[in-house]
């Protein structure tokens, strides 16, 4: 009868982000690293390609909150400055030219932007839960247009996304499902918009592709809770959570924990993801 009670008991509910999920999918080792071991092992040094996206994000952010009639594109370029992270950068001259360059990235994008079009929310938490998951993410810009709710996202990477990936994307449809159960609205259309090029890349979503991606969810999740149970049931790490050594491991945090990871790829400097920066025009405005 007591097994019979435990066996009926309601499973926890997973709690994660689409990073989360991600991670787990990218590699089940980096995932221990980040979500299981306590303490985690020590990371490397910071990015400058994560310093530049943090800065023109925060950016952003400080735009929106900005009286609409002090929306200018020159305000944006200033926020970037008076914001800048120099973690990361190779001297004290890449960091300031890097710093001017996505000046005049964000205030090429917010040119293009109507100051007094008011998103629904900036930097917006989202968060709803399923049978499997309690879910929540970050939504760098939520619209409001004819009457429904649009997921915003923005890249700053070098490349440019292509005609599919905001469909393909599961951050973009998990962040639409959730921000339409939390908010009830209506949430299916998605759109990456990345910085460097201006390009925006959308999609509209259906119940149908809503469903399959909130299935994968679930089944990454499920795995994800199979092996940590494995690990606390006494198997070895390496066999709980193997590493999954690719393209991706130059990059990767944890790189000096992982002989595999070593061995995939070549071991890169901390701004080695932006020098396609060079190729951007710095900003002619000095605005406040």
């Amino acid at each position: 009868m007591a097994q019979l009670v435990l066996d009926e008991m309601p499973r926890r509910l997973f709690t994660c982000t689409p990073t989360r999920l991600a991670s787990f999918e990218d590699c089940p080792r980096r995932y221990r690293m980040t979500y299981v071991d306590r303490p985690a092992p020590p990371k490397g040094p910071p990015w400058a390609h994560t310093s530049l996206g943090t800065s023109a994000h925060n950016a952003l952010r400080l735009w929106w909150d900005e009286p609409a009639r002090r929306r200018t594109p020159e305000r944006a370029a200033a926020l970037v400055r008076s914001g800048w992270v120099a973690e990361g950068w190779r001297d004290d001259q890449q960091s300031a030219d890097a710093r001017d360059r996505v000046a005049a990235m964000c205030e090429r994008y917010t040119a293009g932007l109507d100051p007094t079009d008011e998103p629904r929310a900036v930097e917006r938490q989202v968060a709803t839960r399923t049978d499997l998951l309690a879910l929540h993410g970050r939504v760098d810009r939520l619209d409001e247009r004819d009457g429904e709710l649009v997921v915003v996202d923005y890249k700053t990477g070098r490349r440019a996304p292509q005609d599919g990936d905001a469909r393909t994307s599961p951050a973009l449809a998990l962040y639409a499902f959730a921000a339409e159960r939390m908010l009830r609205q209506r949430c299916r259309r998605v759109e990456l918009h990345h910085l460097p090029s201006g390009r925006i890349v959308e999609a509209e979503h259906t119940d149908e592709s809503l469903a399959r991606h909130l299935r994968r969810a679930e089944s990454i999740a499920t795995d994800a809770v199979a092996a940590t149970e494995r690990l606390a049931a006494g198997q070895p790490a390496d066999v709980a959570f193997p590493p999954r050594p690719g393209p991706l491991c130059s990059w990767c945090d944890y790189r000096r924990h992982c002989p595999e990871g070593r061995a995939a790829g070549p071991e890169l400097a901390p701004w080695a993801g932006v020098e396609y920066l060079a190729e951007q025009e710095p900003a002619a405005s000095q605005g406040t």
